[in-house]
């Protein structure tokens, strides 16, 4: 579905991706961890066309979208669910999801809208409510419901599970498998190893700017050895 192949990235004079490769396909969880700074969510900007690519080239379906505009990266089907959320906090949660659907009409919208509540019956009971005054897991609900209303072949999540309570970690994470039933692909940035591990298909690590191995998800379960190495914990 996505292809990254050999791709470099900077922030003015500082480079953050190094000749970076990797492949994403559809229906599969793929789990990128790495220390802090190891540039995880460079990789995500990146591939949502917020930071220009230096060198090397992405392509979607085969086709070349190295140089897409960001704007346009929705349009292609992907959902991009940003670390600390981002919501528009003082609009409620009908209107967040609202600025997701504001280019589309008639059932098209309304079947948009409710397959996102549908994942998460929870907010709509809180259409009317001010998103800055939710939890930090109906947050996070919000968050994803808005990416989910572009209706992604690609989501990008990025530290979803972070400062939740278990029951929360559980439904995003529900959420997250449902969608992979429905062939939607997932590159899911985590640094709670227990959290996305018994869901990944596939978990990459990556340090400083470099990926640093690929496995699948059962022989990182298997092989907690492979977390100490990468990230340093048990």
């Amino acid at each position: 579905m996505l292809s990254i192949d050999t791709i470099t990235t900077a922030y003015d004079e500082l480079t953050v991706l190094r000749e970076l490769s990797l492949q994403l396909s559809a229906g599969k969880i793929h789990c990128l961890m790495g220390r802090n700074g190891a540039g995880k969510s460079t990789l995500l900007n990146t591939i949502m066309g917020l930071l220009p690519i230096r060198s090397g080239r992405m392509s979607w379906h085969g086709r070349d979208i190295t140089r897409l505009p960001a704007h346009d990266r929705p349009t292609l089907g992907m959902g991009y669910v940003p670390q600390g959320r981002r919501l528009f906090g003082e609009m409620t949660v009908g209107e967040n999801l609202e600025v997701a659907l504001i280019k589309q009409t008639g059932q098209h919208k309304q079947r948009l809208r409710e397959r996102s509540l549908s994942l998460f019956p929870l907010l709509k009971e809180r259409l009317t409510q001010r998103s800055n005054t939710l939890s930090g897991g109906e947050q996070q609900m919000l968050a994803t419901a808005r990416a989910l209303c572009v209706e992604p072949k690609l989501l990008l999540m990025d530290e979803p599970t972070e400062g939740l309570q278990p029951s929360m970690v559980e439904i995003i994470r529900n959420a997250v498998v449902t969608l992979a039933d429905e062939g939607v692909a997932t590159l899911l940035v985590e640094q709670r190893s227990d959290a996305v591990l018994p869901i990944a298909d596939c978990v990459t690590f990556i340090e400083n700017g470099q990926l640093q191995g690929t496995y699948t998800g059962q022989a990182a379960r298997s092989q907690p050895e492979l977390i100490r190495q990468h990230l340093g914990i048990a």
